[in-house]
């Protein structure tokens, strides 16, 4: 091979660029402040709160489920019996999704699509209040 001298070197330093910012971020490891989310206005959610953090989701496409398959639109708990709907049930406690919702979807990475269907809280408020 020509230039074995020049080309080696070349290989090592562009695989070095290359993972420069890879190599940086590890070994700076970085950290990422948690969100500070409002406090809801309810004593507990419908489940536990460890539960409602890892497992939101899951609720709600269950709910979602339930509601327009089966027709059941009650969701009973420990903590009581609770209307399934976001905007009766999740947002009387969880006044804003800008503080709320979005602080952890951002914080998380997701984008969730919960906003095509559903009113956000300062809707369902402006639609109560007329």
């Amino acid at each position: 091979m020509y230039d074995q001298q020049y080309v080696i070197p070349g290989i090592i330093i562009l695989l070095l660029l290359f993972f420069s910012p890879l190599i940086y971020d590890a070994s700076v490891g970085a950290q990422v402040k948690e969100p500070e989310l409002v406090k809801a206005k309810g004593t507990n959610c419908v489940e536990d709160t460890e539960w409602m953090l890892a497992n939101h989701m899951d609720l709600l496409e269950h709910w979602r489920t339930i509601k327009v398959r089966e027709g059941q639109t009650v969701y009973e708990t420990k903590y009581g019996t609770f209307e399934i709907s976001m905007e009766e049930t999740c947002f009387d406690c969880h006044t804003s999704s800008e503080e709320f919702c979005d602080k952890c979807h951002h914080y998380a990475g997701v984008d969730p699509y919960c906003w095509q269907c559903h009113n956000t809280p300062k809707i369902v408020e402006e639609i109560r209040q007329r």
